[in-house]
């Protein structure tokens, strides 16, 4: 693993790449993704330089890593050169994409709009085309958030089939590697490198409409995702309604909230205490938050956590598939006060949390367009049945796609 003298980094026009990011990485002279160009979240590792994690104070408080993430080796061996680490969320904890020390991604498909977050810079930067895909990482929707907001395809893995070795944790038992592309065969041709050997393969033979769901969306992006699933009868045929969560989606939401806190509290707690970090609007309310879950409360909402997956494990054999939004709206405009922006996490996360709490698959399509931005269609699969999503985007997407990088 070398890094090129020949390779400069990108012109940043929208903003994606954070201030201290390593020079580019020379990949392989030949192999499955040899000519390609990927960005990396400010999350994995590469050998002698800090993870930033968004925060100043952070970068500036701890050494160089010493390993470079597993996920970058892989994809510098198959032939894609690394060209940049990009901008997120203060230590992850948003869905937004806004940074009080970085600054906000320029959304190139949705003007003046969030490209959300907390993988930010790296789906900025794929819309951009300023590289062919980008690492990220999704607790609780920071790939399928992005992916959802600019137009692209993000895939949130089984959670553990995706190396996080030598990268920042945030909530351990939520945490996965993830990326974005423009086509749905290049995500495909990602997962076959990336993804461990623990999958399941099966046809898709079943799919269902979780109305839920559905119902937490505008109506607007409700009624746009209904007609792309209308008008791709041949692969959804008449797909069955069903109610994902029997307590309601606000029980599963709030249960994400505590045993996410909770867990992020054991991570960053004791540096938050001893180095007092100047977090910007929202981290620091929610850091504070989760400073006061007790074990107690994070142990209650673990056996609300424990049922849910074991009826999800049960609706979702192999083979089938359940439709909903990956967002609630289109991006919302940049700098809400304070109160909407509360509004908006609490909605995308009654949406994101489902796989969050499972650990199951889901992956955001660019469906359709609403009010000229776009919306992803999210398509939630069995364990370990990362690939076969993969595959089943391939055969929805548009043959003018084809011809894409």
């Amino acid at each position: 693993m070398t890094r090129s003298a020949g390779l400069v980094p990108p012109v940043d026009s929208v903003g994606a790449f954070v201030p201290h990011s390593p020079p580019p990485m020379a990949g392989a002279a030949s192999g499955p993704l040899a000519g390609l160009r990927f960005a990396v979240k400010d999350l994995f590792d590469i050998a002698g330089f800090v993870s930033g994690g968004g925060s100043p104070d952070w970068l500036a408080s701890h050494a160089p890593a010493t390993t470079t993430s597993p996920l970058i080796t892989t994809l510098l061996a198959a032939g894609a050169d690394m060209i940049g680490k990009t901008v997120c969320d203060e230590l992850f904890y948003s869905v937004a994409g806004e940074n009080a020390h970085y600054g906000t991604p320029v959304n190139v498909r949705a003007a003046g709009r969030i490209p959300g977050g907390s993988s930010s810079g790296s789906a900025a930067a794929v819309a951009a085309r300023l590289c062919d895909f980008a690492l990220g990482s999704d607790t609780g929707g920071s790939v399928r958030v992005p992916a959802s907001f600019c137009g692209l395809y993000g895939l949130r893995p089984s959670h553990g089939r995706v190396s996080l070795d030598h990268g920042l944790a945030m909530a351990p038992s939520f945490d996965t590697g993830g990326w974005f592309t423009r086509t749905a065969e290049l995500a495909a041709r990602i997962g076959r490198l990336l993804l461990d050997a623990h999958g399941v393969a099966a046809p898709v033979t079943r799919v269902l409409i979780a109305s839920d769901a559905f119902a937490q969306a505008d109506a607007s992006v409700q009624n746009a995702l209904r007609e792309f699933i209308a008008c791709n009868h041949a692969h959804f045929a008449v797909p069955q309604a069903v109610t994902l969560a029997a307590p309601g989606l606000d029980t599963w939401r709030e249960c994400l909230r505590i045993v996410q806190a909770y867990e992020i509290w054991q991570q960053f707690g004791a540096w938050v205490q001893a180095t007092q970090p100047r977090f910007g609007p929202g981290i620091r309310e929610r850091m504070e938050m989760a400073s006061h879950i007790d074990a107690d409360s994070a142990a209650q909402a673990t056996g609300v956590r424990a049922e849910m997956r074991s009826g999800l494990e049960a609706l979702l054999e192999p083979g089938t598939v359940v439709l909903l939004p990956s967002a609630p709206c289109i991006a919302p405009p940049r700098n809400l006060d304070a109160a909407a922006a509360d509004r908006f996490r609490r909605r995308t996360m009654a949406l994101t949390c489902t796989a969050s709490l499972s650990g199951l698959p889901q992956l955001s399509v660019p469906a359709v367009t609403v009010d000229d931005c776009p919306v992803g269609l999210s398509l939630l699969g069995w364990r370990g049945g990362d690939q076969a999503l993969l595959d089943f985007a391939v055969a929805l997407m548009d043959e003018d796609e084809r011809a894409l990088p």
